[in-house]
């Protein structure tokens, strides 16, 4: 290998590997932080109601401010089968997800202000940054493992029974 060859490797492979190593160090502390983050939910039971009157019972992770609702469920490598995160809102708006480092599959959920759910987003895509559209105004959305609408029959019209939403019928 010629000097200037062994020269521009020096110069040049170094810094791409200090970077490489700084960004996977930078990447661990944000899972680890994040891990830490989805300590800090409060947690909370809820029910769904479905058309044919069966009551399924979750326990929830509650995402009620700004950063809680951004952290979401990133960098989570498992969830319980009855498990889930509530997004609430506190008003009703159209409301855009996506699985930016978000691992697992998840079933999304958008609930009307009267606990009605308008539309499920099913099977979504780990780490998409394609947008998920609640596709009118909602107040929250509930996120389950993926497939869990299908395993228990939850359809648009079946009602969440939470104190985030006014009394459903």
């Amino acid at each position: 290998m010629s000097r200037r060859m062994a020269w521009l490797l020096k110069r040049f492979f170094r810094p791409a590997a200090l970077l490489l190593i700084v960004g996977l160090a930078s990447a661990g502390t944000v899972a680890a932080s994040a891990q830490q983050a989805g300590q800090s939910f409060a947690t909370d039971r809820l029910s769904i109601v479905t058309a044919e009157g069966r009551q399924l019972d979750f326990e929830v992770e509650l995402a009620v401010n700004a950063e809680q609702r951004a952290q979401g469920l990133m960098f989570r490598r498992k969830l319980p089968e009855m498990a889930g995160m509530l997004f609430v809102y506190g008003k009703e708006w159209e409301v855009s997800m996506w699985m930016k480092n978000t691992v697992i599959p998840l079933d999304m959920f958008f609930i009307k202000g009267d606990g009605r759910i308008v539309a499920i987003a099913e099977r979504t895509v780990p780490y998409s940054l394609e947008t998920i559209s609640s596709g009118q105004p909602v107040t929250g959305v509930l996120e389950l493992n993926g497939g869990t609408a299908a395993r228990l029959g939850i359809r648009p019209g079946d009602r969440v029974r939470h104190s985030a939403f006014t009394a459903a019928p």
